[in-house]
């Protein structure tokens, strides 16, 4: 449109001797530029209307896989394998603190990745735990919000193996900024051999639990896990210290639920508190890790209790209403 009237202005003005035609209302121009551009507007929504219906089409896929928000990691599990599992940041605190050098990959990392295969459509339901998150992978072109109570979808066809990173794109709450996303997207032989190989991870994991529930672990053993636990998934909340921080996370130092029952310091691992930031971990941790970290922390900073929880006072507990 620029160039004629561009070329318009140059060769027909006034200068050069053109004059100018003089109509007016003429029939045959109205309808047309009326039509044209209807035709056009008609033959160009037609491919667009199949193309957004195809965005947004997550039917026939491959792989279906639950993605799940919580303050503050992701939980993945794969539908039609039974695997699953949560991913956290591994940014280590110290990089954090700016007491280590950042590394490339600076709170863009996490422990477990998300494992995808490469020329196969996955699918992806997202929700959450408790307050709204968003799944943004932007090499997916993907970001949709996860809500309490919903279910969103979306899909993704990766072409090229490869790392994909992407993070939380809603604010979700204290450690927003440590929610990552880490797609790792492998050729279909490898993928399919990493879930062979996570399946039998997760069967040597129940007869490690079983093996567990026959015999008592040591007081030492206990602490030991029990702080990697701590460490990993309570100290951003209640301080590597266990000291909490005030007027928002409690001190567990001396606090009712560390020196109080331990069937009520079991509970409240295993099932969270409504109404708080304290999520449920009986899906997150393992019966070894959720007595080794009840034990630490009735006998960490000075307290000495000297209780000590075994793997199958967990189990009981879980289990005692059945």
């Amino acid at each position: 449109m620029f160039g004629v009237m561009l070329w318009a202005m140059i060769f027909h003005r006034k200068s050069r001797g053109v004059k100018a035609a003089n109509f007016h209302e003429s029939l045959k121009v109205e309808v047309a530029w009326t039509v044209i551009p209807f035709v056009i507007l008609i033959g160009m929504a037609i491919p667009a209307t199949k193309t957004l219906f195809e965005m947004e089409d997550a039917s026939e896929s491959d792989v279906t896989i639950v993605v799940t928000g919580s303050q503050w990691k992701w939980h993945y599990k794969y539908l039609d394998d039974d695997i699953e599992f949560y991913s956290l940041m591994s940014t280590p605190m110290e990089q954090i603190k700016n007491k280590w050098v950042k590394g490339d990959d600076y709170l863009l990392e996490v422990d477990k990745p998300l494992v995808i295969p490469t020329d196969r459509k996955v699918r992806f339901l997202m929700t959450s735990d408790d307050v709204i998150h968003s799944w943004w992978v932007p090499d997916f072109a993907v970001k949709k919000d996860a809500n309490p109570g919903f279910i969103n979808e979306a899909w993704t066809r990766v072409n090229e193996p490869g790392i994909y990173r992407g993070q939380c794109a809603e604010l979700c709450g204290k450690d927003h900024a440590f929610m990552p996303v880490v797609v790792k997207a492998l050729p279909p032989e490898e993928f399919d051999a990493w879930m062979i190989e996570q399946k039998r991870i997760k069967a040597e994991a129940a007869a490690e639990e079983a093996r567990l529930l026959a015999m008592n672990m040591s007081f030492d053993d206990l602490m030991q896990e029990g702080e990697s636990v701590y460490l990993a998934y309570c100290a951003a909340c209640h301080q590597a210290n266990g000291a909490g921080l005030p007027g928002v996370f409690p001190s567990l130092i001396n606090s009712p639920i560390t020196i109080g029952g331990v069937d009520g310091h079991i509970d409240i691992v295993v099932n969270g508190k409504k109404g708080t930031a304290m999520q449920a971990f009986v899906k997150q941790l393992s019966l070894k890790q959720i007595a080794a970290v009840v034990t630490y922390e009735r006998n960490a900073w000075g307290m000495n209790s000297g209780d000590i929880v075994q793997p199958k006072d967990v189990y009981q507990f879980i289990n005692q209403g059945e």
